[in-house]
């Protein structure tokens, strides 16, 4: 049995546009589209004020922000990596990330440590999102999969860059910039358990993989092919070992992940963008980033300002941020329309879409800069 996701969402934008316009039909309607001229543009000016203004007041998180913190891997990084269970994704021409799998998490949920508590309370509320307890970085979300088609569509290597994935949940696009040459990547989500439990140990498990291929293509992200082909054979090895015994197959000798480069070239944070920004201005020198990743971080608006100050304060003046988001988040308020009004108003950045989807609930993946560099283009 299969589920037409772009189906769902494609009859749930026709109740909400019925709905919508059913509220609408109203004797003020026909009073405003007559007007014309400079009463027009009050209007439109109006409409523009109102809705930047709606990201100040909007709905604030239910629960106290969560002060920042840096986390360190573990010592022992094998010991995250007992028992998982883990699934891939391989995009043209990028290499395979591997993650863990979705499902298993949930149900093992229970397990793990969990110091917010947000596994059992998600679980309870049968919520992928809780404001300002739970952001949903336990979920690998649409858009994230769209940003990764653009950068294999765009080529880029990210050879010699500081790259920042904000809001990075499962951490799939700082893996790819680990496994395609970044200099540094900064992992940072709300939650703490999703860094702990879920971002940290999918670097490893990539630390893991690229050690079991030891290409100096594959370390550039150009192995696909071989990459595919040793992983099959690992998997069989793997199963054979098992057949033996009953158990899982014994960790490598020799094999120290603590001192893999992926993991030196990672630091990982968590807490809200407020204090996340707080902690790395106290660092000399200052963190500043080429690229800044941030996938599906736009649904509520009343995290505007933070979201905007914290890029403001740590992109690299030449620097770009890919944002991936869909047209409008239901039931939360925010969307895409509205943060454009956002940006265009302060002034800071240009906005500018390098990928529309037109299917099911619309989605994008737009890139900001600062003003001033375009301006230099």
């Amino acid at each position: 049995m299969t589920f037409d996701m772009d189906g769902f969402y494609n009859n749930v934008q026709f109740c909400f546009y019925i709905s919508y316009n059913h509220m609408s039909l109203n004797p003020k309607k026909s009073q405003t589209t007559s007007l014309d001229g400079d009463d027009a543009n009050k209007v439109q000016n109006g409409k523009k004020e109102t809705a930047a203004k709606s990201t100040e007041d909007d709905i604030k998180p239910a629960e106290p922000l969560k002060e920042a913190e840096e986390h360190l891997p573990l010592s022992d990084p094998q010991f995250i990596l007992r028992d998982a269970v883990t699934e891939s994704v391989t995009i043209g021409t990028l290499p395979p990330l591997h993650f863990l799998n979705e499902t298993v998490f949930e149900k093992t949920a229970s397990e793990r440590e969990d110091g917010e508590k947000i596994l059992s309370r998600t679980a309870e509320q049968r919520s992928d999102l809780i404001s300002g307890v739970y952001e949903g970085g336990l979920k690998v979300w649409e858009c994230t999969y769209d940003l990764l088609e653009l950068i294999e569509k765009d080529g880029e290597t990210f050879r010699g860059k500081a790259v920042l994935d904000l809001g990075c949940g499962a951490g799939l696009l700082g893996i790819l910039a680990l496994q395609r040459g970044a200099r540094q990547v900064h992992f940072q989500d709300y939650n703490s358990t999703v860094i702990e439990q879920l971002t940290v140990p999918n670097v490893i498990i990539n630390c893991q993989e690229e050690d079991e291929v030891d290409s100096d293509d594959d370390k550039d992200g150009r192995g696909k092919g071989k990459m595919k082909e040793e992983d099959g054979c690992k998997k069989e090895g793997k199963d054979k070992e098992e057949e033996k015994d009953g158990q899982p197959p014994p960790k490598k000798k020799g094999t120290d992940l603590s001192q893999h480069p992926f993991l030196a070239k990672s630091r990982f944070f968590s807490g809200d963008w407020n204090t996340f920004l707080a902690l790395v201005e106290k660092e000399e020198p200052q963190p500043k980033y080429d690229l800044i990743f941030t996938s599906e971080t736009i649904y509520n608006s009343a995290y505007y300002p933070s979201l905007h100050k914290t890029l403001h304060k740590l992109l690299a003046p030449d620097g770009m941020v890919y944002l991936a988001t869909k047209s409008h988040y239901f039931g939360v308020g925010g969307g895409l329309h509205l943060f454009e009004t956002f940006v265009e108003q302060r002034g800071i950045f240009s906005l500018d879409h390098v990928w529309d989807g037109e299917e099911g609930l619309q989605r994008h993946v737009v890139v900001l800069r600062f003003k001033k560099q375009r301006a230099l283009e």
